[in-house]
């Protein structure tokens, strides 16, 4: 997957915006205004900080060479993917629909069912 791909693929999950909050250099994608990627722009190889499950996230660094703890980010919630063969673009999509499940987990039910047209 490139950035390109990437993009489209957040943009079109529900509810998501996009921002350059740090600069020119890394794109965010926002739920409910609460951050579930970043995409560092430039650069060869497309990388990708998203939210994990602790568990999990510690788990996907041991099996995948391309997922580090993230970069810049709570090393304990957030993962680093960089695309170096190891991750396959189905993994990379679920990490990225499992780091805005991480996000929408911490917003309030009511932000939640107002994002999917639930009457409150």
């Amino acid at each position: 997957m490139d950035g390109k791909a990437l993009r489209t693929f957040c943009l079109n999950l529900p509810g998501t915006s996009e921002d350059l909050p740090f600069g020119e250099d890394v794109l965010a994608f926002r739920v409910l205004g609460k951050i579930y990627a970043l995409l560092f722009l430039g650069g060869s190889t497309l990388r990708v900080n998203l939210k994990c499950d602790p568990h999990w996230a510690i788990q996907l660094r041991a099996e995948h060479t391309g997922i580090t703890p993230g970069y810049h980010m709570n090393k304990r919630l957030w993962n680093t993917v960089i695309q170096d063969g190891s991750v396959d673009d189905r993994l990379l999509e679920r990490l990225i629909e499992h780091s805005r499940e991480c996000v929408l987990a911490g917003c309030s039910k009511s932000q939640r069912d107002g994002l999917l047209g639930k009457s409150v």
